[in-house]
């Protein structure tokens, strides 16, 4: 089945390039030039598997759209954004984007982006064993989270980084590893992704996000008790 993946921009221009590139690569494509109509796409009943978001568009703008995207799911999010606009990338990983893309940039770059989180997506999709510490529970197979039997939304990154930070309980782990372990990026990437989407994991977690421990100048670990 292909994927399906959702382009807003509302430069029709940079939009049109993207959804050829996308198309040639064999993924369905969908077009929207303002928040609201992303929304409108968001409400249909084909899902969509992963979002490219404009930050500055008219009607709804990239963030307040992205907002209302991760109330609804957890499918991976690319925000655009003009070079030297640092708050909008610190803004975006803390609402819920999953990467970060600066115009001007590379087709061949955002597209490799773009399969590398849909392979991710897919494959941590599959069948795996429910897991867990404490009163907090992660199923991978249905990408859920409990805490106490009650569920809490993660994006999809932050998902991931919960369930490496479980996989290796006890262990310090760098945000080195993090970073390769989650987002696989041949580019490279901007560490500090890490630290905003650790925050943002705690906060969610209330008090089992205790057991994230900063390790500092290493990284982080997941206690096996709470402190």
């Amino acid at each position: 089945m292909q994927n399906r993946i959702l382009i807003a921009d509302d430069d029709r221009e940079i939009v049109e390039v993207m959804d050829d590139a996308l198309r040639d690569e064999g993924f369905e494509t969908v077009r929207a030039y303002n928040g609201k109509q992303v929304l409108e796409q968001l409400s249909g009943e084909k899902p969509i598997d992963l979002f490219i978001l404009d930050i500055m568009m008219p009607e709804m703008d990239g963030l307040e759209t992205l907002r209302h995207i991760r109330e609804r799911t957890d499918a991976p999010v690319l925000i655009l954004s003009a070079r030297g606009r640092e708050i909008d990338k610190v803004i975006g990983l803390r609402v819920g984007a999953d990467d970060y893309v600066s115009k001007p940039f590379s087709v061949d770059e955002l597209m490799a982006r773009v399969g590398a989180h849909l392979r991710r997506e897919n494959k941590h999709r599959q069948s795996a064993p429910v897991t867990g510490i404490g009163a907090l529970k992660l199923d991978p197979s249905s990408w859920t989270v409990e805490v106490d039997g009650k569920p809490v939304e993660l994006s999809g990154k932050e998902f991931q980084i919960l369930s490496y930070l479980l996989i290796n309980a006890g262990q310090t782990v760098s945000r080195e590893q993090i970073y390769a372990a989650v987002w696989k990026d041949a580019f490279g990437g901007d560490l500090s992704t890490v630290t905003v989407h650790i925050k943002n994991l705690r906060d969610k977690l209330g008090a089992e996000g205790r057991r994230i421990r900063t390790v500092w100048g290493i990284g982080y670990r997941l206690e096996r008790d709470l402190p």
